[in-house]
């Protein structure tokens, strides 16, 4: 196979085939520039020269977890030291801190915690909701929705539309980790099947609810699976057109049982870091937008996603548990300030959005 004739073919309007998406995710030396390249040139064709960033705050609400999946570090049992549950003043706390803080959204985050039915989350988000009327609610999985429907007896769908009565603006895709079984069943065995994962995703979708997707790589997949996940993906958003954006994930591995326990590598590569991104926006031609987690990558290297394929900063976060737990550091704060800096030095423009991609008029110094 032909790197050069290949991407030229990409640009030209060629869909990849699963196999020229795995020959791309295995290049290297100075090839992996060349896909770089044409990931960010498709990405100017796309999008042109904004990088968006939406004003955010993570409200972590418990980290009793049913799964204790092996990859986090962030999950408890309830009986372990430190676990939490947050009561509603709480949450109202946290909700208010957040709109001092002038957020557009707020990303409600938990584990799965076993005593959760639908109306419990129903309840979370009218309380979130009666609180911030007017700040968008992002929460979720599609592991919650099916755990909420199992506990309470009804369909996930019933979930999904209790759910959007009560509050919630979008859903968001995580629980995907890789959508490949035989890799779940070594990294969370206790989630939802891909199967289970995208029917409700594409419940989502049908009942107007957008969703974020996400990919969680550097764990024990390989290229291959990496790819049959995007595959899923792209295979949904052809049907529905409900995904706002990919948010790639880099596995954190410092103090989770699976690198502990041997049965995954330290996280994924500088390398294919760079080849995630770039590599997901020639295979995902229906996708417009593309996230750096810099919480995951670092800023150094999520400004380098940006000249890979993405578009999109992701979020002020304010705090991200999930990550820090895993053993990330400053992963809790990105100051628009920083990313002013950050998107001035590649010569890009940056401009804060709404979690729909609606542009806000903000100005920033420097820019026209």
């Amino acid at each position: 196979m032909d790197l050069r004739t290949l991407l030229s073919d990409v640009v030209a309007g060629h869909r990849l085939s699963g196999e020229e998406g795995v020959f791309l995710l295995n290049t290297s030396g100075r090839d992996l520039y060349r896909v770089c390249e044409t990931a960010d040139r498709i990405r100017e064709e796309k999008v042109g020269p904004v990088v968006t960033y939406v004003r955010n705050q993570n409200l972590h609400l418990s980290n009793i977890c049913k799964n204790l999946c092996r990859f986090c570090a962030f999950g408890k049992s309830a009986t372990d030291e430190g676990a939490f549950c947050d009561d509603p003043e709480t949450i109202r706390q946290k909700v208010r801190l957040a709109a001092s803080r002038d957020v557009s959204e707020i990303c409600l985050l938990s584990g799965v915690n076993p005593e959760f039915d639908a109306d419990r989350y129903s309840e979370i988000l009218s309380l979130v909701k009666k609180t911030a009327p007017d700040i968008h609610i992002h929460a979720f999985s599609p592991d919650e929705v099916n755990h909420a429907a199992t506990r309470s007896g009804i369909t996930t769908e019933e979930v999904l539309v209790s759910m959007k009565e009560a509050g919630l603006g979008t859903l968001q895709g995580t629980a995907a980790e890789i959508l490949v079984d035989s890799v779940r069943h070594v990294i969370c065995p206790a989630k939802v099947s891909t199967a289970q994962w995208g029917r409700i995703i594409q419940e989502a979708h049908g009942l107007g609810i957008p969703t974020t997707a996400t990919i969680m790589y550097g764990s024990c997949e390989s290229p291959k699976d990496r790819i049959t996940h995007l595959s899923v993906l792209r295979e949904i958003q052809d049907q529905t057109g409900g995904f706002t954006e990919l948010v790639p994930l880099s596995y954190l591995h410092q103090n989770t049982r699976l690198y502990l326990e041997g049965k995954a590598p330290a996280g994924a590569t500088g390398r294919e870091d760079l080849l995630l991104v770039a590599v997901s926006r020639l295979f995902l031609d229906n996708f417009k937008n593309i996230q750096a987690s810099w919480g995951k990558l670092g800023v150094k290297l999520g400004q380098m996603a940006l000249l890979a394929g993405a578009n999109d900063l992701g979020g002020t976060m304010f705090s991200d548990d999930v990550s820090a737990e895993a053993g990330a550091g400053n992963a809790d704060f990105l100051d628009p300030a920083e990313m002013l800096r950050m998107t001035n030095d590649i010569g890009r423009i940056l401009s804060r959005r709404l979690t729909n991609y609606t542009l806000v008029d903000d100005t920033f110094p420097g820019q026209s």
